[in-house]
């Protein structure tokens, strides 16, 4: 039975939107009929955030607006757009369509991050920002970022993760030792503080990895954004012993992003 000869295709529309991402994908498989269904501006306009001709258009990247609706939604998912001036990058989730922010180094607040004897700002191609962070000698590190959570998709469990380098053989002050990672979810403190190795040796549990972009990450925690009340997210990456100096941590940014269940 072809449903394409039974339901209008404004009927055909409404179902399909009502799935997902990857359910339209799936339909659009079925035959060629379905397929101009699954693929048109209407369906594929649900499974985009319902802000997000805002977010785009104050973005350095206005003219994806002018894209049909399937093509926007991919390209988000695969190439982030800058947004607040450059210091924060925009991008969705491939299967689900919710959103996923990065802030940049510029949108950190690191001690001493203006004192160019402590950290250097310098611009890297495999970067999707103008400048990261490169530590170049401090005894104090410490590094905090913020982002309002009426921004980030409701209902989702999203995880926070820092993304960076080390600096090879210019590295100092990694090696067996660990930084505090941790998350205030709306002004309440959590009382965990994960402690990690950014610069692990192959006997210790490995926490970071490599990204597809060539960056590594380590997770510095997760929560639940349920309704995106009023509040704010603070994140951040700590380490006071001054009984030893760090060197050779290049940060690119604290990334949120919807953390799959059971992940």
């Amino acid at each position: 039975m072809d449903i394409t000869r039974i339901l209008p295709e404004e009927c055909l529309c409404l179902i399909i939107s009502l799935t997902s991402p990857v359910d339209a994908c799936g339909s659009a498989m079925v035959s060629h009929a379905l397929r101009s269904v699954a693929d048109c501006d209407a369906v594929w306009e649900k499974f985009l955030p319902s802000d997000y001709k805002s977010i785009i258009s104050g973005s350095s990247s206005s003219s994806l607006l002018s894209l049909g609706k399937k093509d926007l939604y991919f390209h988000l998912c695969f190439h982030p757009v800058l947004i607040q001036n450059g210091t924060m990058s925009f991008q969705l989730k491939k299967e689900s369509g919710k959103k996923c922010y990065m802030l940049g180094a510029r949108a950190l607040s690191i001690i001493w991050g203006d004192t160019p004897s402590y950290w250097t700002w310098k611009s890297l191609p495999e970067s999707r920002f103008s400048e990261v962070a490169e530590l170049k000698l401090v005894w104090w590190l410490e590094v905090k970022g913020m982002i309002d959570v009426r921004i980030l998709s409701s209902n989702t469990n999203y995880a926070a993760y820092l993304v960076f380098k080390l600096r090879n053989r210019r590295t100092i002050g990694f090696r067996h030792r660990a930084v505090g990672l941790h998350i205030n979810v709306g002004g309440i403190t959590s009382r965990e503080v994960r402690r990690v190795s950014l610069d692990p040796s192959q006997n210790e549990t490995q926490h970071v990895r490599e990204r597809e972009d060539g960056w590594m990450e380590v997770e510095m925690g997760e929560f639940f954004n349920e309704f995106g009340d009023d509040g704010t997210v603070q994140l951040s990456l700590r380490e006071v012993d001054t009984s030893y100096f760090k060197q050779g941590l290049i940060i690119e940014g604290i990334e949120l992003r919807p953390k799959n269940t059971g992940s």
